[in-house]
């Protein structure tokens, strides 16, 4: 690739998804067990945050017998980081440990992280943080998974397409009902 195609590639905003992993541990064969494990779907009901380059993209139509994705909003991602965040330690994320790092309210980050300002929710556990304008561009601490309960009301079918009436494969912005049932 040419210096200016890479650089547009960089600068190219991919969608951001929210991955609910619906169905259990049992019988799931070895790859889409690794694509669950690569997208930190180790258990029933947790959510994970990925943004949708192609070989993200490649787990997900691996694993979506398993999982439901679609495009996450900000007041969606703002009420999961309120009620379910958790930092290390297993202690729930607040606003003063949002303040530490620059960031003055759920909304705040959930929107930069949406509109593409900052590339991850939760900063790695080694190496250095970025920062930009005297903030990180993550929350440093976080964990990168949040465990949800299950929906009120139930599910549809966990063994069905959303396309064809059911609760799996990608569901676009209705993600963000379901999310708001498992909160």
């Amino acid at each position: 690739m040419t210096a200016v195609a890479e650089s547009q590639a960089e600068r190219a905003v991919y969608p951001r998804y929210a991955v609910i992993r619906l169905r259990g541990v049992v019988n799931t064969p070895r790859e889409v067990e690794a694509a669950l494990g690569y997208l930190r779907l180790r258990r029933k009901f947790v959510m994970s945050l990925v943004v949708a380059k192609p070989n993200i993209n490649g787990m997900l139509e691996r694993a979506q017998s398993w999982i439901t994705w679609g495009e996450i909003d900000a007041d969606a991602l703002a009420q999961v980081l309120a009620k379910r965040g958790r930092i290390v330690g297993d202690r729930p994320l607040t606003e003063e440990h949002l303040r530490r790092y620059g960031w003055q309210s759920f909304e705040e980050l959930a929107l930069a992280y949406v509109s593409g300002e900052i590339e991850r929710v939760a900063c790695p556990r080694r190496g250095t943080w970025p920062r930009r304008d005297g903030r990180t561009l993550c929350v440093p601490y976080l964990k990168p998974f949040f465990r949800l309960h299950p929906p009120v009301g139930g599910f549809r079918d966990v063994k069905k397409s959303f396309a064809e009436g059911g609760d799996l494969g990608y569901r676009g912005p209705a993600i963000n009902e379901l999310i708001a049932r498992m909160v």
